[in-house]
């Protein structure tokens, strides 16, 4: 995998991709926009891929939307907010939609600053971990006069309810990294030092679990504010009996037998 706004580097199984604009602390040109949608659709193909790490280069993660973009002028007759709605519908919707449902596990690497949209990308892994120095700041309404977008207000009243999600956007005020794993909003805070290596232990451990296991978690935790108790019973019942013809089951079951540890081979 090689792009403009991108690096990606593969280890066995697992993929760590970086968004690589360091000078425009990641900032999401529409190149950049591009560059994500083509990296989803290369991981879908990839059927020996078992888990991705998504990062930033440099000292932020990402500050949102670029805004000096040449590349994003209006076009002739339309207005400033029917050129906002297209930009959303064509590049950045699209983006959140394709990392929330990769057919893999995620892990989010927050090394700095997520703003707007950049708080947006930080929350669509299965796993967000920051660096204690790292800050997510939604300012769009205080700021901008515009609502968040790039799926915040979902992320952020799925991840801490909406009392805590309308005072984040309402307010602008950046929530600390450790303020942020206290809330729920992010899995971990990390001290900066240690953030790569337990990104990679986290992911690596992913990496070597049931995958199809783990997508069913994600889909039922996904889906459980939306669901009855009896609901979701039904669900988890469902998605039981898939997994329950898997090979990655039966060998979970033989080394539970065995006592061994499983290898599990994601099928």
């Amino acid at each position: 995998m090689q792009f403009e706004n991108l690096t990606c580097d593969r280890a066995g199984s697992l993929l760590t991709v970086t968004l690589n604009r360091p000078a425009k602390l990641n900032s999401l040109s529409l190149g950049l926009l591009r560059d994500l949608l083509a990296c989803a659709a290369s991981i879908r193909q990839d059927r020996d891929l078992r888990a991705v790490i998504l990062t930033g280069a440099g000292r932020g993660f990402c500050a949102g939307a670029d805004l000096t973009d040449p590349e994003s002028p209006p076009a002739a007759g339309q207005s400033l907010g029917q050129h906002v709605a297209a930009r959303l519908r064509t590049y950045y919707n699209p983006v959140a939609l394709e990392w929330s449902d990769l057919p893999v596990p995620v892990v989010v690497a927050v090394n700095g600053l997520a703003a707007g949209a950049g708080v947006s990308l930080a929350l669509v892994g299965d796993i967000t971990l920051a660096a204690r120095s790292a800050t997510l700041s939604v300012m769009f309404a205080p700021k901008l006069g515009l609502a968040p977008d790039m799926g915040a207000t979902h992320f952020l009243a799925s991840r801490i309810g909406a009392a805590r999600a309308r005072a984040i956007a309402m307010t602008g005020e950046p929530v600390t990294a450790e303020q942020a794993e206290r809330i729920g909003l992010i899995a971990e805070c990390v001290d900066d030092g240690q953030l790569a290596a337990r990104t990679l232990a986290v992911a690596g451990a992913l990496a070597a679990a049931p995958t199809q296991a783990l997508l069913a978690v994600r889909r039922l935790v996904n889906d459980a504010g939306v669901h009855d108790l009896a609901s979701q019973l039904e669900r988890e019942a469902a998605a039981q009996h898939v997994l329950g013809d898997t090979r990655d089951f039966l060998e979970g079951l033989a080394a539970f037998r065995e006592k061994r540890s499983a290898v599990f081979r994601g099928n």
